[in-house]
């Protein structure tokens, strides 16, 4: 158990958050005027005199000779100017700031926007990097600047602000200062030109500044600051593991046990909370035995609670709830608990069966010593009795006592047998171990049943006189009394452990089909993985029907996946789930809009958009009970998160594939306008200059040679732009025979010979190795672009070698060179389309896709080829190329 008297972790986290952290203030005031640059100027004035290094950041006057009287002897800071619409202006140097390291900045206006140019939009931020840096901050705001005020104060004054503060960062400040003024004092400053000029002044009067609206934006003003001290007030109680509640503002909780209808506390703590314009919340208590009912009468209270602007919580508790109850309670410093009056029953009934309702109150009524505890009597159906947790039908009750009445036969026939060798007083413990089966079997009222025939058949057949109910002895009378006390005693006992496992057991059963929900959600790699396990696993744990829906195209939602199957909707459940969608709110049976519907609907948002609907009800029609309301909505948000996931992915690996696409058009473009340009300036160069007259013999032969080799090339390139679209089309479809390895081998010289002439291929492959069972135009291809790649990096006149065995049934054809060889981890990347284009081709010339095709036609022929280094210092490249060779069996 946690100690009291220690804070928890919780508590401890938002001061850890602000180590190293600077000191913020605001001065906060209900309206322009009120003093709040001259109160903060004032405050600044009190620590330079302590010995603070003080620095004015950002001071508006606005033209007021106290506030300017004010600055005189303070550091200020020099502003940066800033050219905006034709017009120099100056704005706070956060940077120089910063860098003067000061130990207490100056920064009026906190709601300001910035002009264009700045690190941050708004002054707020700038706030926020100077609190950052461990600099302590004085900055001043008005009531009407903030964020979730903003309507309030447009809907009084008829003014709405543009410049706002987010929430968060008035709830982040350590100190708030309220600098207050009469309504009166502050329109005689107005009149008086110290706040505007006397013509501004005269409109503001007449408008933001009249008398009904300044009294407003006074209130406004003082239960912001209220409500900020009261938070740090809880921070504090929390911090220092302070026993509440403290008799400091009034916050008022209404409870709603298990079992009870609660909506006449729920209205009385909201009318109390009116009157006494405070905080209130609402907890419903609920437990795994109250979610498997087929009603829980918390929840019209509970949503009643909700329409109601309380702040709604579900507690499960399955043993002391009171506890769990009370220490909510001190954690949100609440002064006044209301809660619904259980039903007036007999003590007996009371002590025997207590029903949830009755714990509760009797709990509250024991440890709720500091709080103002009400009882409310709820009177929607005077003439009706409480709710009572389901109990068994008639033929389950008659079937649990025809199994006790067996039982108490069979010991009793038991007992009998025992009693010629056994004291009678030692067969009690027969029935008593009966009872405890009983109670572990069929749970407590069957154990009460048997411990209750027990005692007659006890009495009956084994007390004297024996076959009557009179008993002559006392203690006799005694021992059955007591009897009868152990065995109820036991027997209720052992019907709560039972209940305790079966709750065990259910906790186990949910835990573990949550975690199952999650994993499956998290590994799903479509829309269509995530809907199945979401619609499958929804049903599982709440034992619903569950429906899915998402928008297609048009935007008109659609039935995605459905557990059972379902794929048509009623209009009215359409309706429903449409307006869940479209307002983000849940719809349908168990809420507020269009309870008619069969279907609760409940809206899928992440990332701050709507992704879908997820929808469930129950066979017999019931609504969804607390605990199960509040675990749907978490399973739906898990489900949103995983589809949000998937489109995410899916948007990847679009983007992914259009920048492929892209990188690919611009490497062909740089090989088009590149390297079948090269070849063809050489032809064009070539033929010019056989058109020169009085050319030798030898010249223009040289030519001819010039304008066939560069044709070749670029041949080579157009064929290999084409066998690489064949292949992308999967059209590329291998026309096999048997082939001579060393027939291929020389045409493939043969077409390089030009390119070839001063480079020597040695050949090695045997005269008697069996033929190939390959495409021969298709390899032969291959073959030259393996050659010509090793020409290009091997160097002149370095020999090129070329041999051939066979392995494992196979072809192996080598091709090796003594170049530089290829860079390290490059051995699958050299397979790459346009590798080279984006390596860089070190001059040489090529489109990059050679040895992209020699794979694609290789792996065609179900063969593999790979690329490795000839010399272990990485010098010399071996191409090895794996083919099929002639099976005359498979021919035959």
């Amino acid at each position: 158990m946690p100690d009291p008297a220690r804070p928890t972790p919780e508590a401890l986290l938002p001061a850890a958050r602000r180590e190293g952290r600077g000191h913020l203030k605001v001065f906060l005031g209900a309206a322009p005027g009120v003093g709040k640059t001259y109160a903060m100027l004032q405050a600044a004035r009190s620590r330079a005199a302590e010995g603070t290094k003080v620095l004015v950041g950002v001071v508006e006057t606005h033209g007021r000779a106290e506030t300017e009287a004010m600055l005189r002897g303070l550091d200020v800071l020099p502003r940066r100017p800033v050219y905006h619409n034709g017009r120099i202006l100056q704005e706070m140097d956060t940077e120089a700031l910063i860098a003067r390291r000061p130990d207490l900045a100056l920064i009026d206006e906190l709601a300001h926007s910035n002009l264009s140019g700045g690190q941050h939009d708004k002054r707020w931020q700038d706030v926020e990097d100077v609190l950052a840096a461990g600099i302590d901050v004085y900055t001043t705001l008005n009531v009407q600047h903030v964020e979730t005020l903003n309507d309030t104060v447009a809907r009084i004054t008829g003014v709405r602000v543009r410049e706002t503060v987010p929430d968060s960062v008035l709830e982040s400040a350590d100190e708030i200062a309220l600098i207050d003024l009469s309504p009166d004092e502050l329109i005689a400053r107005l009149r008086a030109g110290k706040v505007y000029v006397q013509d501004q002044a005269a409109r503001a009067v007449a408008n933001f500044f009249a008398k009904g609206n300044l009294t407003a934006l006074r209130e406004l003003a003082m239960r912001t600051a209220a409500d900020r001290v009261d938070a740090q007030l809880q921070e504090h109680m929390a911090v220092h593991a302070i026993e509440g509640p403290w008799p400091t503002q009034e916050r008022i909780l209404v409870v709603l046990p298990e079992g009870s209808i609660g909506r006449d506390a729920v209205r009385i703590a909201k009318r109390s909370a009116d009157r006494a314009r405070v905080e209130w919340l609402a907890v419903a208590l609920t437990s795994l035995r109250a979610e498997a009912r087929a009603e829980d009468s918390t929840s019209p209270a509970l949503r009643l609670a909700e329409r109601l602007g309380a702040e709604v919580t579900v507690l499960q508790a399955d043993g002391a709830a009171e506890a769990e109850l009370l220490d909510f309670a001190r954690r949100h410093n609440v002064r006044r608990i209301v809660v619904p009056r259980p039903p007036v029953r007999g003590f007996l009934a009371r002590r025997l069966m207590p029903r949830p309702q009755e714990q509760v109150v009797a709990g509250l009524l024991r440890g709720a010593t500091r709080f103002e505890l009400t009882l409310v009597t709820d009177e929607d159906s005077p003439g009706r009795r409480t709710p009572r947790a389901a109990g068994p039908s008639l033929p389950d009750a008659g079937r649990n006592f025809a199994l006790v009445a067996g039982a108490v036969a069979a010991t009793t026939l038991l007992a009998v047998l025992a009693d010629r060798f056994i004291p009678v007083f030692s067969l009690s413990l027969l029935y008593m171990t009966m009872v405890v089966a009983v109670a572990a079997r069929l749970g407590r009222w069957p154990s009460v049943a048997a411990a209750v025939l027990s005692f007659l058949v006890y009495n009956v057949l084994f007390t004297e006189p024996r076959f009557s109910l009179r008993i002559w002895s006392q203690g006799q009378f005694l021992t059955l009394l007591l009897f009868l006390a152990a065995s109820i005693l036991t027997g209720n006992l052992a019907a709560r452990l039972r209940d305790r496992a079966i709750l065990q057991r259910a906790i186990s059963d949910r835990t573990r089909k949550l975690y199952d929900f999650s994993r499956r959600a998290a590994a799903a790699a479509s829309v269509d993985d995530v809907v199945w396990a979401a619609v499958s696993h929804v049903a599982a744990v709440l034992e619903c029907e569950t429906i899915l829906l998402l928008p297609d195209d048009a935007g008109q939602l659609a039935v995605v996946g459905a557990f059972p199957p379902e794929d048509r909707m009623e209009p009215r459940e359409t309706s429903a789930a449409r307006y869940a969608y479209d307002k983000g709110e849940p719809a349908g049976r168990g809420s507020a809009t269009l309870p008619a519907s069969r279907w609760l609907f409940l809206p899928l948002s992440a990332a701050e958009r709507r992704i879908g609907v997820l929808g469930l009800t129950y066979a017999d029609g019931r609504e969804p009970a607390p605990g199960d309301r509040h675990l749907v909505e978490a399973l739906a948000d898990q489900v949103a998160l995983a589809l949000e996931r998937v489109r995410l992915a899916d948007d990847l690996a679009q983007s992914r594939v259009l920048s492929e696409t892209e990188r690919l058009r611009v490497a062909l473009l740089s090989s088009v306008s590149h390297d079948l340009r090269t070849p063809l300036v050489s032809i064009l160069g070539a033929a010019e200059g056989l058109d020169q007259a009085g050319l030798a013999p030898d010249g223009r032969a040289q030519l001819v040679d010039t304008i066939r080799e560069e044709g070749e090339r670029l041949d080579r390139y157009i064929q290999n732009l084409l066998d690489m679209t064949r292949l992308g089309h999967g059209a590329l479809k291998p026309r096999t025979t048997t082939v001579d390895l060393r027939e291929l081998a020389g045409a493939a010289r043969h077409r390089l010979r030009g390119a070839l002439r001063d480079q020597p291929v040695e050949v090695a492959i045997p005269a008697d190795m069996a033929p190939a069972e390959v495409d021969p135009v298709l390899i032969e291809q291959v073959l030259v672009n393996i050659l010509d790649n090793a020409r290009k990096y091997a160097g002149p006149r370095s020999p090129i070698r070329m041999s051939a065995r066979t392995e494992r049934g196979r072809a192996v054809l080598v091709i090796e060179d003594d170049g530089p060889g290829l860079p390290p981890g490059a051995e699958t990347q050299v397979f790459d389309m346009f590798w080279r284009a984006d390596q860089g081709d070190g001059g040489q010339s090529g489109t990059g896709l050679g040895l992209a095709i020699c794979k694609g036609i290789v792996e065609a022929h179900g063969g593999r080829i790979r690329a490795e280094a000839v010399h272990p210092d990485g010098h010399g490249t071996r191409i090895t190329l794996d083919l099929p060779l002639w099976n005359p069996e498979v021919s035959a």
